[in-house]
């Protein structure tokens, strides 16, 4: 069924793909408002407005949300990124209207109590405390601070122990108010929904705007673009008896709209995207090194990360490092194979096909496209760009991206310098 997006004169906007042969709809909440938005004095804001948000409205207790989703079997969750944050629903088809509710509720109406703002600090410091003591996530933290160690992209998510224990209601409360407003919310729902039948929910729940205005992309919605932040080339050994080293290598990647980015996803994918990827059968299959080796690449307004991680034993630290930086040299020299080319393009088509065999995969996709792009790509549109990926068009992401200085990052029982 086709994508069909409305905008309203408050700039909300309201996306929907209607799925007919379920029984299901999931619906997004997906505010522009995420962890680098803060200043450092208020870092972590975003995540504690995530929290409180389902502390009650002013017509709704906690108690009364939670019980609404559970009654239908539904489920309600939200969670925060670096550049916004999606309040979420799963919900039968016919109840629907009830999430609509719910959410919009959230959104516009929450109190914020000062009681719920103190359990909640209780909350979030236990959930970084329980972070601090998961290394294999730490470090993927503690590598972006060290690659860019004064930008807001380079913030922890969920704040520092120092600016949660400091946040105050009223900043908090500033903070909500400045950011989450209809200009600055991108409504999704997919499965068995109608969008006009959205919009009339919406309308009946939320100040939108008097007029439907029909529009293609906006810039006005989008983030302003600033200039991509500088690799820092740098090292951070961090002592923590683990039992293993946790080895963060990277370096900047490419931006959401850079035209490149499709060729370097493809890169990406060859190197450490999948069982068959040069890092896994090289550390993991021909070495056991390793049990978890992969890359990853995350793309941002003006910048992207792209970082290589292995977890292995500390004895082996040097020797994993030292055939990291190996394929990522090789990659940026020689490129990539024709087999490698045709098989990462399979792998990236096959599991974003898969993604969308449910409502939430579908409903995920299109409120990314919209809250990050302004537009968005059909699926087939985007298998096409996958497909017409070059052999040179990879090489040339390739040496874009890994030919610029790498941070480094490793946790483990070393002393500074100490790893090698």
């Amino acid at each position: 069924m086709p994508i069909r997006r409305t905008e309203f004169e408050s700039g909300l906007r309201v996306v929907s793909e209607r799925m007919p042969s379920v029984r299901s709809a999931a619906l997004g909440f997906w505010v522009l408002a995420g962890s680098r938005d803060e200043s450092s004095r208020i870092s972590g804001s975003s995540h504690f407005l995530e929290h409180l948000l389902f502390k009650g409205t002013k017509s709704r207790s906690a108690r009364d949300i939670a019980e609404a989703f559970d009654a239908v079997g539904g489920d309600v969750n939200a969670f925060t990124a670096k550049e916004y944050t999606c309040f979420y629903a799963r919900v039968l088809d016919r109840d629907l209207p009830m999430a609509v509710d719910h959410l919009c509720d959230m959104f516009g109406n929450s109190v914020l109590r000062s009681v719920d703002v103190d359990g909640e600090r209780r909350v979030i410091l236990e959930e970084i405390n329980v972070h601090e003591d998961t290394p294999d996530d730490l470090v993927h933290d503690l590598f972006t601070e060290t690659l860019w160690p004064d930008h807001p992209l380079g913030r922890p998510i969920l704040g520092k122990v120092g600016s949660v224990g400091a946040a105050t209601r009223d900043q908090i409360h500033r903070f909500y108010r400045k950011r989450y407003v209809p200009g600055n919310l991108v409504v999704v729902a997919a499965g068995n929904v109608r969008h006009e039948d959205l919009l009339d929910l919406i309308s009946s729940n939320m100040e939108t705007g008097r007029v439907r205005t029909p529009r293609g992309p906006s810039d006005r919605n989008l983030r302003p673009v600033g200039d991509a932040p500088q690799p820092s080339g740098r090292t951070l050994v961090k002592r923590r008896k683990t039992e293993q080293a946790h080895i963060c290598i990277g370096t900047n990647g490419l931006s959401r709209r850079d035209p490149d980015r499709f060729a370097f996803g493809i890169v990406n994918d060859a190197l450490g995207g999948g069982m068959s990827s040069r890092l896994f059968q090289e550390i993991r299959e021909k070495r056991s090194l390793a049990y978890s080796v992969y890359s990853y690449h995350s793309m941002f307004a003006e910048a992207g990360l792209f970082c290589a991680y292995a977890g292995t034993r500390p004895s082996r630290a040097k020797e994993v490092l030292g055939l990291v930086r190996r394929e990522l040299d090789d990659m940026a020299e020689h490129g990539l194979t024709e087999a490698e080319l045709e098989r990462a393009k399979g792998h990236i088509k096959g599991s974003l096909v898969l993604s969308l065999e449910e409502p939430g995969g579908r409903m995920s996709r299109l409120g990314k496209s919209e809250i990050s792009h302004g537009e968005i790509l059909t699926v087939n549109q985007i298998l096409r760009r996958i497909e017409a990926v070059t052999l040179d068009d990879a090489r040339r992401a390739a040496e874009r991206v890994l030919l610029q200085p790498a941070a480094l990052t490793v946790l483990g029982p070393f002393d500074k310098g100490g790893l090698w």
